[in-house]
């Protein structure tokens, strides 16, 4: 008898919870969990098979043979989800042009889509992990409609593995970075955009005519009308950058007109909108820690999060820059300073963004089904003092390593000198 019959015959007379022991099985235990969907667990195990967690709570069965990772005295939370990055595509934020895959030439690209442009070997990539970052929307750049985001794991030797949804959403800008695609004023970069959304809408019901020539010349290429497509089918949210509160209102006036599935991004003067934004079910994506007084957003405040988290808005934490993608705790941390909850803060770094960009039901928390993204923290993870320990992407423990570790751990012993 071969060796694989042999293999096949054992594995056809495994029982059920044999076979299951044989699976790649982890049980993260005997730390404090917050799983955001449900209440703190503590002395609490999140059990692991195959990438997926298939258990959470204080009495979960550990099967024979599991590996084992003791989290007591430590945190466990769902991974950290980056709202808004260039992770992958761009080495540093306003770097050279050779360092970015982000940004297309022109004012409309709809059909543009980043995730081709993500290099899975990208140094920024580990350096986000150790911050305990697990996921992240990769965003376009540029004016009026920049292109498509998509949502990666951060963890792949291949853009096709990292992958979770793509594209994500559609950018939009309607901030002051739009008024050149619209003559220099921001009422005419508006209108520029719902010319190009009304022709999308006339391009899908006449593709005949379209492709005949028979019929008036459109605000936009073929590809680009197509791509807008599902933004109009309200499939696709449009993740508009707006932070001046008149701008936010124009963002909500184009959604209501067009019924889009709309997240604001950047909103620094949402706080004056609050209750408008709370009834249009607006998720809006802020920086905490933006509080400078600008020509973009005069009425910029730090405590911006904290009236509309209170408002019933839902709020996404984001970062500064790629070069600043460790400040992304931090950021929580800040809000929580200036008035957020903690647990609204932690939310909005998990739960809130997997919810804004429709994949709750596989990231985000800690619970049966879930994709498993887990973080084990020395600490609160929204102090500073505080470190991830262990990070887990799918379900993979992976190394604690960046370019950065290894550099400082080449140099940690200087040779003498003579």
């Amino acid at each position: 008898m071969s060796r694989s019959i042999r293999t096949a015959l054992l594995l056809a007379l495994m029982t059920p919870v044999a076979r299951a022991a044989a699976a790649q099985t982890i049980a993260i235990t005997g730390g404090t969990v917050y799983p955001i969907s449900g209440p703190r667990i503590d002395g609490g195990t999140v059990l692991i098979r195959d990438g997926i967690i298939v258990a959470v709570g204080r009495d979960v069965l550990v099967p024979t043979g599991a590996t084992r990772i003791d989290a007591t005295g430590r945190v466990v939370t769902p991974g950290f989800f980056a709202a808004a990055s260039e992770l992958g595509a761009a080495l540093i934020g306003g770097a050279a042009a050779e360092t970015r895959e982000v940004q297309h030439d022109g004012d409309v690209n709809a059909a543009f889509n980043v995730g081709e442009g993500i290099d899975p070997a990208a140094v920024s990539i580990p350096v986000a992990r150790l911050e305990g970052i697990t996921t992240a929307v990769v965003t376009a750049a540029g004016s009026l409609l920049p292109g498509q985001a998509v949502l990666i794991d951060l963890n792949g030797d291949r853009v096709e593995s990292m992958l979770v949804r793509s594209p994500v959403a559609m950018m939009a800008d309607v901030s002051q970075g739009s008024k050149g695609a619209g003559g220099g004023s921001r009422a005419g970069a508006l209108q520029r955009l719902r010319q190009i959304l009304r022709d999308a809408l006339e391009y899908a019901e006449r593709r005949a005519d379209f492709r005949k020539a028979q019929m008036q010349p459109l605000a936009a290429p073929a590809a680009d009308l197509d791509a807008l497509l599902p933004v109009l089918r309200g499939e696709l949210p449009l993740y508009v950058t707006a932070n001046r509160r008149s701008d936010i209102e124009s963002a909500l006036r184009l959604a209501r007109e067009f019924k889009l599935r709309l997240i604001v991004r950047g909103g620094a003067e949402a706080w004056q909108v609050a209750p408008a934004l709370a009834a249009a079910k607006v998720p809006v994506a802020i920086e905490p820690m933006t509080d400078i007084p600008s020509f973009d957003a005069p009425g910029a405040r730090l405590d911006n999060g904290t009236i509309l988290h209170d408002a019933g808005v839902m709020v996404l934490i984001t970062h500064r820059g790629e070069d600043q993608m460790r400040d992304l705790r931090q950021s929580a941390g800040n809000a929580v300073r200036n008035g957020m909850s903690w647990d609204a803060a932690l939310r909005a770094v998990t739960l809130d963004p997997a919810r804004a960009f429709g994949v709750a039901d596989r990231y985000g928390s800690l619970e049966a089904g879930r994709v498993a993204n887990v973080v084990v923290w020395s600490g609160d993870p929204l102090e500073l003092s505080s470190g991830a320990e262990r990070v887990l992407i799918r379900g993979r423990d992976l190394p604690m390593t960046s370019r950065q570790t290894q550099l400082r751990e080449r140099y940690r012993t200087l040779p003498p000198r003579y």
